[in-house]
């Protein structure tokens, strides 16, 4: 038997309308130890109805508490007691700065203003106040109470207090030989220098306006030889207009799109090939990288890594936004090769419901996926996708009952285990980290569900009124629970969907 993805239906029925699972019936797909792994859809995330994510950074430090994006209920700690001394800017808040907050806020970064001098913090003092109070700032959206991750920006109390405390007294500057070394970023990267930069041939032209069309630029690696890739990290030239950026390793015996163009953007409407222009869509293909604003670059450790065959291409999937002005786009992802080759591979594999309807107006509507894994794995981070709709997304482990005397599963006595539960925000699609990677045994089965927010009260909400399907435009929805596991080095992805 093969790795057997379920679609299930929801626990209550609306109406009119069908369940999530789109029939009454459990609808699954297997894999043979012959076949291919299952099928993967490359996903997009905004469209032009978006806001740049610069416009939302801007209104976050100016009007937190009106957007509604405080965490603070579900990461409710004790205040801590205000700094006895006044704070300085070199002395207290620039380390706060450097750990939790450069990342975005620096020359270079996606967030609109930098955060790395007193002459560029100051005037932001208050509003730094308000967005650190209320938990909107840094920006992290995971339920404190479910799971520990490695990548949690969160501030402490006490350096909530210590912001609140400098921008009382005046944000004062303080002394500049108490500052700490400056935090140093390599062209742009978060990651250290890479190895092997790959970047997109041509340049793909962007109107000022109008739905643009998938985008697609195929780029030889011309690697020799396979190689184990420890860091990645995808780096638009023109970040405003890249909301969806996902680059899949195609190896060298793959079919998909092996009639496209390489070198030069496309799109699938423009494909000569009738089986490429379906085939577009969907790939067995393992995905190196996934980047949407906020999202962060891979960086394994050493145990671990992605590979890329020998002779292999890398597919950029562009999903890009018009802004108002003409421009151009040239992408690249930059690449750090491990030292020498790691005991285990790290693949990306993924839970998706592709067969729901959402009935209009409907505030809390569930959408479920299931899974179980045709080998041992270890369990590394999440990535959930959706779109405009979205309002939470939860993973958990499906627990089965065994009956007395040692006798096979119950599958009526189920228990969930949760491992990750998110309140979802479509201007910030992040990943999230096990700080303690998990081991899960073939035929653990996992369950992703979603929350969809279709209601007159979603103000991201396109239109209320109106049944959603699943569908590549932000008007429409996606249920896409990305994670990453690392496998034996000797298991690529067809064979790791072989079960024994």
């Amino acid at each position: 038997m093969g790795l057997k993805w379920n679609r299930t239906p929801q626990e209550t029925r609306v109406p009119g309308y069908p369940s999530s699972g789109g029939d009454s019936r459990l609808d699954s797909f297997f894999v043979s130890e012959t076949a291919a792994p299952p099928r993967t859809r490359p996903t997009a995330t905004m469209d032009r109805r978006l806001k740049r994510t610069s416009m939302l950074l801007t209104m976050i430090l100016s009007a937190a508490v009106a957007l509604g994006l405080s965490l603070s209920g579900s990461r409710a700690q004790q205040p801590a007691a205000p700094p006895k001394t006044a704070p300085t800017f070199y002395r207290d808040v620039l380390p706060i700065l450097q750990g939790h907050c450069q990342q975005c806020h620096r020359a270079g970064g996606i967030a609109p203003m930098a955060f790395e001098t007193y002459a560029q913090l100051k005037p932001y003092a208050a509003a730094v106040k308000v967005a650190t109070q209320t938990k909107s700032m840094p920006p992290w959206f995971a339920d404190p109470e479910v799971g520990k991750f490695l990548n949690d920006p969160s501030l402490s109390e006490q350096e909530i207090a210590t912001l609140s405390a400098w921008a009382d007294s005046g944000a004062p500057a303080g002394r500049s030989d108490e500052a700490s070394a400056p935090r140093v970023w390599t062209e742009n990267w978060t990651i250290p220098q890479p190895d092997l930069v790959l970047k997109m041939p041509q340049p793909v032209r962007l109107p000022a306006g109008g739905d643009i069309e998938y985008t697609y630029e195929i780029v030889p690696t011309h690697f020799t030889e396979g190689r184990w890739v420890q860091m990645a990290e995808v780096l638009p030239a023109r970040r405003g207009n890249v909301h969806h950026a996902v680059v899949y390793v195609r190896p060298p015996d793959s079919s998909w799109l092996r009639h496209a163009p390489v070198g030069v953007p496309f799109t699938a409407s423009a494909l000569g090939d009738p089986a490429d222009r379906a085939s577009a869509m969907w790939t067995d293909s393992d995905i190196l990288l996934v980047y949407a604003p906020g999202s962060s670059p891979d960086m394994w450790p050493e145990s671990m890594a992605k590979y890329v065959p020998a002779g292999a291409d890398l597919v950029f999937q562009m999903h890009y936004t018009a802004t108002g002005t003409a421009t151009e786009d040239q992408t690249s992802v930059g690449l750090r090769f491990a030292k020498q080759p790691p005991p285990q591979r790290v693949l990306t594999l993924q839970l998706t419901n592709d067969h729901f309807v959402i009935p209009p107006g409907a505030p809390n509507y569930r959408v479920e996926a299931r899974g179980t894994l045709p080998n041992d794995a270890v369990l590394l981070s999440f990535f959930p996708h959706m779109h405009l709709r979205g309002k939470s997304f939860e993973y958990n482990l499906v627990r089965h009952g065994k009956a007395r005397g040692g006798a096979p599963q119950n599958p009526a006595a189920v228990g969930f285990e949760p491992l990750l539960r998110v309140h979802y925000h479509f201007h910030w699609q992040m990943s999230y980290r096990l700080a303690t990677p998990m081991h899960l045994a073939a035929g653990t089965e996992l369950q992703a569900v979603a929350w969809f927010d279709n209601s007159r009260d979603n103000p991201h909400n396109p239109d209320p009124d109106v049944a959603v399907r699943w569908g590549e435009q932000t008007y429409d929805e996606m249920m896409v629970g990305f994670f990453d596991v690392a496998v034996d080095a000797r298991l690529d992805k067809r064979s790791f969907f072989v079960r024994h």
